[in-house]
């Protein structure tokens, strides 16, 4: 199970927004113990596909460090990443699976006419096979 504290949650869906009609991605920061994780941060980061922006993404690597780097120093873990799919399902892809390693946590959100929509999150198995479907808590704010 993952759960995404209010403010994770709101910051994933304005970044899905605002970079509509493209996929935004992010980090996932936070604790985990056993099969539970709780992303108290999710951190932009900048697209740097050059083409087809609008179905695919991808991260630099020095920004993969800074974030390893970032949680270390805040006394979290890098859980994970999320990304958006515009005018598609919160499901990943099969290009989300090549790129995927199965110690991580994946949160994509569907983004429909630049509105967000259903937010989902998905392990990878560890032969790389397919994804599994998490259960996910998003926190909204003013609520528990």
């Amino acid at each position: 199970m993952i759960e995404l504290s209010a403010e994770a949650a709101t910051a994933i869906r304005a970044h899905g927004a605002a970079e509509y009609p493209e996929e935004c991605c992010g980090a996932l920061l936070g604790k985990a113990a056993g099969e539970e994780a709780r992303v108290v941060r999710a951190e932009p980061l900048a697209n740097i596909r050059e083409d087809q922006r609008r179905r695919r993404f991808r991260i630099a690597p020095d920004e993969y460090r800074r974030m390893e780097r970032l949680a270390d120093a805040q006394g979290l873990e890098l859980l994970g990443f999320y990304h958006s799919h515009p005018d598609h399902p919160a499901v990943p892809s099969d290009y989300d699976r090549e790129h995927a390693f199965p110690f991580f946590h994946y949160v994509v959100m569907a983004v429909a006419a630049g509105k967000p929509g259903e937010v989902s999150s998905w392990v990878l198995a560890d032969d790389r096979g397919g994804f599994r479907r998490e259960p996910l808590v998003a926190r909204i704010t003013g609520r528990s």
